[in-house]
Formats: structure tokens, C-alpha cells, sequence
């Protein structure tokens, strides 16, 4: 009589659980459909808000274009090209010089912040000179960099590592030095290597804020890039809007912005993917496990 009362217990337990998982997943479910709802319907009153006051003549849409106007500039950019040739052409200049500089950047400023967050000395002499170049324009160093190494590929790609660099570089640094210093102790008390107390404790324990940070970084890399290619460039994005700007045609600089969204919406997906692969030892936070 127990074993069958405590059967059925379990199975109604089972029961209950499945009920409230469904719960949970129908109503994560509507929550999600009206997440997109509400950024359809933002984007239509923008958009159509937009359309409408260059229509009436409340905007000027000479000075600040018009949806309609960059949706044709986006079918010409696509159809019949530029003078620097082909659109897809100038986008993966771009895109190649931002990848690569986010590269270059997301690997100096992970080793330096994980170097200089472990090693006080070295963070006391290294650190006032990385502020100090911090504190340097990024426009003034684009234009060092045009007039050192020419209007090649190299001077984007360092413009965008620089950008990327100092927003790697402090999430790094900070995380190394949010680690359990009583963990640290404890593995090296049982004789753990720095290297291996590096590889083991202090990487893995700094890696949610260096993963945090490479959302914002490719969003400066394509800054960089894009900087650096209105300073001087001979090819990419950033030259075909600084034609257009000096041929007051907003419209292809609102379609070259719509191009740029696209492909950094992109990145931050597969960046988020990414994290997920990385991070899969780390409890969920409260988003995800409402999600679960």
C-alpha cells in the first residue's frame, strides 16, 4: 500500500512538473511574440513617422533623407554598384578590415589585461602610458596611421585593433582581478604552475567579462575601419559614404548605415553563439533560466 501511494505520489509530482514546464514555455512564448510586436510596431511609427514628416515638409529630407529614397539608394548600391566598384566588393573590404583589426585587437588586449591584472608592477609602469594613449582621439590616430602607412588595408585594420583593444583590454584587466584570490591561493598550495594557474583559474574565471566585452568590440571594430576609410581609402564603405556626403545625398549614407547594422547584427549573433559554447559551465542567469 505505501510502495503504491508512493508511486503515485511520484507520478503525479511528474505530472505537475510537465504541467508547469508548458507553463512556462507558453508563456515565454507570448512574451516573445510580444517582444516582436512591440519592436514592429517601433519601427513602423520610426519609419513611417520619418516618411511622413519628409512628405509634409516638416523635415527636410534634402538634409536628412527619406525611407523611401534609402531604400532605392539600397537597390541602386545592389544593383548597379558604385564608382569603387561593386557593393559586396567594398563591404568585404570593410568587413575583412574590421574582422581582422577585432582580431588583432580582442588578442593584445586579452594578453596585456590578463598580464597586467596578475602582475601589480607591471600595471603600475605599463598603466599610465596605455591611459594616456586612451585618451588620444581615434580620428587623430586614424590620421597618423593614413599618413604613416599609406591608404592600404593595414592603417584600417590598426585603427579598428586600437579601438577594439581598449574595450578587451579593461574587461580583461577588470576580470583578472575580480578572480577568488582565495582559489588562487589554494591551487597554488597544491603546487599548480602560474601558467597552469593561469590556463586553469584565472582565464576561465575572467572569460565572462572578456566574452562580455567582444559585443561591444566589433561594433568598434567596424567603427575603425569605417574612420579610417573616410580619412583616405581607395576601396569600402566608409568611402562610398564619404561621397555621398560630399555630394549631400543622405540617402546613400542612411543605406550604407543600413548595410553596417546588417552586418554587425550579424557578428553579434554568431558572437553570442560563441559565448554560449564557452561559457556552457556557467549557471544561467536570470533571462535564461526564465527561458529554460
Amino acid at each position: 500500500m505505501t510502495t503504491t501511494t508512493a508511486t503515485h505520489r511520484g507520478a503525479v509530482s511528474d505530472k505537475q512538473a510537465i504541467e508547469n514546464h508548458g507553463s512556462a514555455r507558453r508563456t515565454m512564448n507570448r512574451r516573445t511574440t510580444w517582444i516582436w510586436i512591440g519592436r514592429i510596431a517601433l519601427a513602423v511609427v520610426v519609419i513611417g513617422g520619418w516618411q511622413w514628416f519628409t512628405e509634409e515638409g516638416w523635415v527636410d529630407k534634402f538634409f536628412f533623407g527619406q525611407p523611401s529614397g534609402i531604400w532605392n539608394s539600397l537597390v541602386n548600391l545592389f544593383t548597379q554598384g558604385t564608382a569603387f566598384g561593386t557593393i559586396w566588393e567594398n563591404l568585404g573590404i570593410t568587413v575583412q578590415e574590421a574582422f581582422m583589426g577585432f582580431l588583432l585587437g580582442t588578442l593584445v588586449g586579452v594578453v596585456l589585461g590578463i598580464l597586467l591584472g596578475s602582475n601589480k608592477y607591471l600595471s603600475a609602469v605599463v598603466g599610465p602610458y596605455i591611459r594616456i594613449v586612451n585618451s588620444i582621439p581615434r580620428i587623430v590616430l586614424g590620421s597618423i596611421f593614413i599618413v604613416a602607412f599609406g591608404l592600404g588595408t593595414f592603417p584600417k585594420v590598426l585603427l579598428a585593433a586600437v579601438l577594439v583593444f581598449f574595450v578587451v583590454f579593461f574587461n580583461a584587466f577588470q576580470g583578472v582581478r575580480e578572480v577568488d584570490q582565495n582559489l588562487v591561493g589554494n591551487v597554488r598550495v597544491l603546487g599548480a604552475s602560474p601558467l597552469q594557474v593561469a590556463v586553469h583559474v584565472t582565464i576561465p574565471s575572467a572569460m565572462t567579462w572578456i566574452i562580455a566585452s567582444l559585443h561591444t568590440a566589433f561594433g568598434f571594430a567596424i567603427i575603425g575601419a569605417l574612420v579610417a576609410e573616410v580619412l583616405g581609402a581607395q576601396k569600402g564603405i566608409g568611402l562610398i559614404i564619404s561621397q555621398a556626403q560630399g555630394t549631400f545625398d543622405p540617402d546613400t549614407v542612411f543605406a550604407c548605415m543600413v548595410i553596417i547594422a546588417a552586418v554587425t547584427l550579424g557578428a553579434e549573433a554568431l558572437i553570442t553563439v560563441l559565448e554560449h559554447k564557452l561559457l556552457k559551465w556557467r549557471p544561467p542567469n536570470r533571462s535564461e533560466a526564465q527561458a529554460i
